[in-house]
Formats: C-alpha cells, structure tokens, sequence
C-alpha cells in the first residue's frame, strides 16, 4: 500500500513534504518580515524533520534551516554555499550534504532525490512583475552590462530609502537572517515516491537541456521575476516561461510557489492566475493548476 503523500506551502517556495512517516522541508523561509502574511508556522516550531532540500542559498530560502537542524537531526542537501552559511550558525557538519547537481541520494527505503543543476531567475534586470507581463531583450548582455540594469536589488535600496516602518523592518529582517548574497549555483531536486515523482524548483530559471530530458508526476513551479532560461532573460511573458517548462516536463499536476506578498513592501504577490491557465492548456493541458493555501495538506496525487 503506498504511503500518504502530502504537501504543505509554508510560503514563498517552502514546503513540509510528508511521504508516510518520511519528512522532508522544500527550502526552509518561514519566518518572515511582519507585514507578510502569516504562514501560521516558525522554523522553530518544527519538531520533526528528516530532511531539508535548499534550492539556492538567499535568506528567502535558507533561512530556518538552521533551527530545522539543530532541533530536529535533520540533513541538509544544498550547494557549498548552502553549507558554508550554515556552518557559520552552528549547524554540524555531519548533518550537511553538499551538492552540485548530478546526485542521486536515498531518503528512505523507497523514496530517492536526485539532483540537476538550475539558474536563479533573472533579477538583475526586475522584481515582481505579472503573470501576463510580455517582457523583451535585454539578451546577450555581459555581466558589467546586467549591473546597470537595476532590478530586484534596487527596489529593495529604494523602500529600505523611503523610510516607512514597513522598509526599515525589512531592513533589519534581511541584516540579521541566515543567507548569502551569492544563489551558491541554483538546484532543482526529482523526488521519486512509491506514488510518483515529484520535481522542485525555488526560482524561475532552468536550463532547458535538463528539463527536456526529465519527467515529473508532480512539478513545483517557481512563479516570480523575469524567467531565466539558459542563462539569458525569457522573452515573453512569465506564464509562458512557467508553460514551457510544464510541456517539457509533462506533469499530471502544477503547484506554484515564490507569488506570495512575501516580502513587502517590495512585493504584492500575484492571486490572478487566469494568464497561467491560458497557457498551461495551450502548452500542457494534461497538466491541472493546483491552487495551494498556506498549510492546506494538499495531496499533490490526487485526481480532480
């Protein structure tokens, strides 16, 4: 008999993924600026864990891991970056597992992860912007150029400048959490279970020569900032660049993640999905939009 499946949404990308009595943290960022909505959850609140995935090493995704280890006994699986940041907070090193991409680790007896090496996405050049957003050019530039773009980066500088007490609690939220400024090489993880496989992404980019050649059950799917795709800015919209890594992957089911008001007053998160489901039934129809609330215990291999 397989084991009950469920999947938490803490959050920007983080996920309680419970496979039976196997469980797993999708990244670890639960505890967030107090102007974002709460997830009804602390990183400290966790009392069982057997293991955390981190997709990239910014404090919106490594933050908590920290306490998730040292409470629970838990492993880590991320890049070198990933584990320097969390050496440096006391984890020990027995609990960290350093990764690149090209991995295969067992979880338990009958549930395994593989790992493949990922891209953040493209904010040097913007932040948030809307699903059905057509974004152009900007390829082929070098890294000096993309400096000059501005992006996520600058946005934050500005509300941290206007002064509210909105961006100054920003400000000491992100000087004090666990992160790097550096993503230590993005990763995406194919979990396969006894139900199926699912596939992990914490931020909008991909290398398309990975995606081709996988298949997912079950994908998570990043849904923030301007799509990175083989290391240059997606031209088109962000719901395209979501649909086109769903018709490569050919999923059953989507679960979004990262379009939460996650960060104010930088963000205001997305709740219209209407573009994403125009282009997920142009590119992927087989694949079904799941809408996961915050500790919804949704059961991503159900039918309907």
């Amino acid at each position: 008999m397989a084991p009950r499946i469920t999947l938490d949404w803490l959050g920007v990308a983080t996920f309680r993924l419970a496979i039976g009595e196997l469980v797993i943290y999708l990244d670890a960022y639960m505890d967030r600026v107090p102007s974002a909505p709460p997830v009804g959850m602390s990183a400290a609140d966790v009392d069982r864990a057997d293991f955390v995935l981190i997709g990239h090493s910014h404090f919106d995704h490594l933050h908590g891991a920290q306490h998730i280890a040292k409470n629970t006994g838990a492993k880590v699986i991320g890049s070198n970056e990933t584990a320097r940041v969390l050496r440096e907070q006391g984890v020990p090193k027995e609990q960290l597992v350093r990764v690149q991409g090209g991995e295969h680790h067992r979880l338990s007896s009958d549930v395994t992860v593989r790992v493949f090496p990922s891209l953040h996405a493209c904010i040097w050049l913007e932040g948030e912007i809307a699903l059905d957003d057509d974004r152009r050019g900007h390829v082929g530039l070098c890294e000096d150029e993309r400096a000059q773009a501005g992006g996520l980066v600058d946005e934050i500088r500005r509300a941290i400048a206007a002064g509210d007490g909105q961006a100054l609690a920003l400000r000491d939220h992100i000087s004090t959490a666990a992160g790097s400024f550096d993503t230590g090489g993005a990763l995406v993880y194919l979990i396969e279970t006894p139900a199926g496989s699912i596939f992990y992404q914490d931020t909008s980019g991909c290398w398309s020569g990975v995606l081709r050649g996988l298949r997912a059950d079950v994908t998570i799917l990043a849904a923030s900032g301007r799509g990175n795709l083989d290391g240059e800015p997606y031209q088109g919209s962000l719901a395209g660049f979501i649909a086109s890594e769903a018709e490569w992957l050919q999923p059953r089911a989507v679960v979004l993640c990262h379009h939460d008001d996650w960060m104010p007053p930088v963000t205001r998160g997305t709740t219209d999905l209407s573009p994403l489901r125009e282009a997920l039934a142009q590119r992927a129809p087989e694949a079904r939009l799941i809408e996961a609330g915050y500790r919804a215990g949704t059961e991503p291999f159900a039918e309907g």
